[in-house]
């Protein structure tokens, strides 16, 4: 890799990173504005390239789709999310080439990828979604198998691998649409905004020098993973929540829900992850009781992250990490008052918002100490491999 690649590279990381936090919350913005299906086709907003402006556009657009009338209040939102989301996969396909410049077999499957994913989406215009889905599956296998090819820095490996998770994140928007807000969708393209901010977040900070000498706090290490691996299952409750509107299943009660300790539950219905295809599930359809199991169970998922984290903290700290550790309790903190106030208010737009961006805020406090924890040993052998 040239000197110039290697002094590029870690701005461009740190881009694509802040690019793909802004994204998340924009992402958050949209749905809870309820603007998913604002554009009722895909990746085109009633067949415009940006959204109708125009009076004789807009007729035209609720005459082409009847059962969805055109809100302009909405349908911008919708667009210019996918048009950020279009950046940020340019951003990342340069880093991945970047990343990739010492190996002339990874950077011909980048380029590969970024081709089929060009057609899929020609296709999908065409109405080829077969084929579309297709190429879109081949172009997120080729940089998965190079991420893992690749002889070179973790910070690169996982500079590739965004690429496919973010062709991924694609075919999840172009299924938010074309399934009706199907909450299985709906949380998988919430999990994989977040996956795609943490690896160029890991990346930024390995490139930027974050790391240890030794392996000597491996121990400590792992711990802080199975934190990451805690707080990704309580993100994927709070998107299961958020997708069947649950969030307010409770009422504006905490803790009690309705009132009650033990309200009226239904844990298998509130549960089921694949439903039947064909049904708009804007607004959700599942009971009351359905709906009371989700916010529960999210709250109890709260509980056992919350613990956890603070225990962590406490072991970071103790163990010389005091930014670390500060900066873990800090932003658990503002994130469980976040979500309190969720509830107690009634779920205003904002504090939803930002309950989202506390999220993803709160995987960087912890993805920055398993940088720092992590030993440069096993790069430097990859990289001299």
């Amino acid at each position: 890799m040239t000197l110039r690649s290697r002094k590029i590279i870690p701005y461009l990381a740190v881009l694509a990173a802040v690019f793909a936090f802004g994204l998340v919350m924009f992402g958050a913005f949209v749905r809870l504005s309820n603007a998913g299906l604002s554009c009722p086709d895909w990746p085109t907003c009633y067949g415009k390239a940006t959204w109708p402006h125009h009076e004789q556009a807009v007729a035209a657009a609720n005459a082409a789709f009847p059962d969805r009338p055109y809100e302009a209040s909405k349908a911008w939102r919708e667009q210019v999310h996918r048009m950020l989301a279009g950046t940020l996969g340019v951003l990342v396909l340069l880093l991945a080439l970047l990343s990739a410049r010492r190996d002339r077999t990874v950077m011909l499957a980048i380029i590969v990828s970024a081709v089929f994913a060009a057609a899929g989406v020609a296709l999908c215009l065409h109405g080829e979604r077969d084929w579309s889905s297709g190429l879109a599956l081949l172009a997120i296998l080729l940089p998965t198998a190079g991420a893992f090819w690749l002889r070179e820095r973790a910070a690169q490996k996982m500079s590739v691998l965004a690429l496919a998770v973010i062709i991924f994140q694609a075919m999840l928007g172009m299924w938010t649409v074309t399934l009706l807000l199907k909450p299985i969708v709906v949380m998988g393209h919430l999990l994989g905004g977040i996956t795609t901010f943490g690896l160029l977040a890991y990346a930024a900070l390995r490139c930027h020098g974050f790391g240890s000498p030794d392996d000597r706090f491996a121990a400590l290490r792992r711990w802080v993973v199975l934190g990451i691996v805690l707080l990704g299952c309580q993100i994927a409750l709070g998107g299961w929540t958020s997708a069947n509107y649950a969030a307010l299943a409770c009422g504006t009660d905490f803790p009690t829900c309705l009132g009650q300790w033990a309200p009226p539950t239904d844990f298998h219905q509130g549960f089921v992850l694949w439903r039947e295809v064909g049904v708009n599930y804007e607004g959700g359809v599942l009971d009351m009781a359905a709906r009371s199991a989700i916010q529960i169970t999210h709250r109890i998922g709260a509980l056992v992250v919350f613990c956890y984290l603070m225990w962590l903290a406490w072991r970071l700290a103790r163990s010389g990490f005091r930014a670390g550790a500060i900066a873990v309790a800090v932003v658990l903190i503002v994130q469980v008052l976040l979500g309190i106030s969720n509830v107690h208010f009634g779920l205003p737009l904002p504090v939803a918002t930002l309950h989202n961006g506390g999220a993803a805020l709160l995987l960087f406090t912890l993805l920055a100490n398993v940088a720092r924890l992590q030993s440069w040993h096993a790069d430097e052998v990859e990289s001299l491999a």
